[in-house]
């Protein structure tokens, strides 16, 4: 058997090996999701089907490329076997993260599934990713660390490295002491139960949601769509407000200034038909009261509440909005105003314009 035809067989053989193998594994994890469709494993392990065909090509190759026997090869077959040793140690390494993910996220969904509390539905998201963050770099960095060996140089500097490596580690630990604060921390975090994905935050003076957790930062979606990206560890020595823990149902109040003369009665009518015609209102509770009085107005506050934050922004924006509109139109003269003439029944100023009192002495009489 000539060269070319040895060739041409080990990469044929190979690749149609390769193609064989992924098509019966797709096949029966194909049949495997008909036959169980309520866990999403074997649909998500297929996703693992390129890295495991690259996988066992470059391990047939790794194999049998020597008996080729072509002279190219011969000539550089360490750095051949170097590359395809790589490749191999790459894709498995893809290959575990892939399988890992497939696990850990079929997991999650039944549980989401199953469960009908969104705030510990959240907090397991929170959990996952934060799990699934540190596998990946753990197989990345078994991966780097098996690349490496395979270059005889680093071999020979293994045993000085191990030697160095109590120094190593205590200049490290000192350098990096705030990254290491914010990895404990996320771990805190993540476990803690202290502030999960999805929750409704107050940080730094900004309302928004949780939108990612690492295991260094930590990123808040904004009202006005802005991201607010913060070290973890700031969540772990300052107080930050969250609105979701106890639940996700929120009251909130509608001041408004009104003049002394408004009816309190006729506007708490009108906020509990407003409340009823919004949808974003839970029915749980309101309330309408006088809360305090200046010279010139008084305040009343109206009580409202939501199943949301989001819910709760849109139900207090529709009672001011409508209420302001409807006293505006039916009740003007219990908008504030600013009052310049003197009462209806008081008398003309006694030193004043047409004032007819006489001046009185001062002194007495003499």
């Amino acid at each position: 058997m000539n060269t070319a035809l040895r060739l041409l067989t080990v990469l044929g053989g190979s690749a149609l090996l390769t193609v064989a193998a992924g098509w019966a594994v797709d096949r029966l994890l194909r049949r495997a999701d008909v036959r169980h469709p309520e866990t999403p494993l074997w649909n998500a392990l297929r996703r693992c089907r390129p890295a495991l065909q690259i996988v066992l090509f470059a391990a047939l190759l790794r194999g049998a490329y020597r008996q080729t026997q072509w002279q190219p090869l011969q000539d550089h077959e360490a750095g051949v076997g170097r590359v395809l040793s790589l490749t191999l140690i790459g894709a498995g390494a893809w290959l575990v993260v892939g399988l890992a993910s497939a696990v850990v996220e079929s997991g999650y969904a039944r549980y989401a599934t199953g469960t009908r509390d969104p705030a510990r539905v959240r907090r397991v998201r929170t959990q996952v990713t934060l799990i699934m963050r540190v596998v990946t770099a753990v197989v990345g960095v078994v991966a780097v660390a098996a690349m490496l060996l395979t270059f005889p140089s680093f071999r020979a500097l293994g045993t000085s490295v191990l030697a160095s490596a109590g120094i190593i580690g205590i200049v490290a630990g000192i350098a990096a002491q705030s990254t290491l604060g914010n990895l404990f921390a996320g771990f805190q975090i993540a476990f803690g139960d202290m502030v999960r994905i999805g929750d409704t935050v107050v940080v730094a003076g900004e309302w928004g949601v949780v939108e990612e957790i690492t295991l260094t930062f930590l990123a808040v979606r904004t009202w006005d769509e802005r991201r607010i990206t913060m070290p973890v560890s700031y969540f772990t020595t300052r107080p930050f407000e969250n609105w979701s823990r106890g639940g996700v149902q929120m009251t909130g109040t509608v001041f408004l200034h009104c003049d002394h003369a408004a009816p309190v009665d006729l506007i708490r009518e009108k906020v509990h038909e407003i409340l009823h015609r919004c949808p974003e209102w839970d029915g749980r509770g309101w309330d309408v009261a006088v809360t305090e009085t200046t010279p010139s107005t008084m305040v009343v506050r109206a009580i409202v509440t939501a199943k949301d934050a989001d819910d709760l922004w849109t139900v207090r924006c529709a009672v001011r909005e409508q209420l302001i509109t409807w006293l505006s139109e039916k009740h003007p003269e219990a908008l504030p105003r600013l009052v310049l003439a003197p009462a209806p029944d008081a008398g003309p100023a006694p030193f004043g314009p047409g004032a007819t009192g006489r001046v009185p002495k001062q002194g007495g009489r003499r």
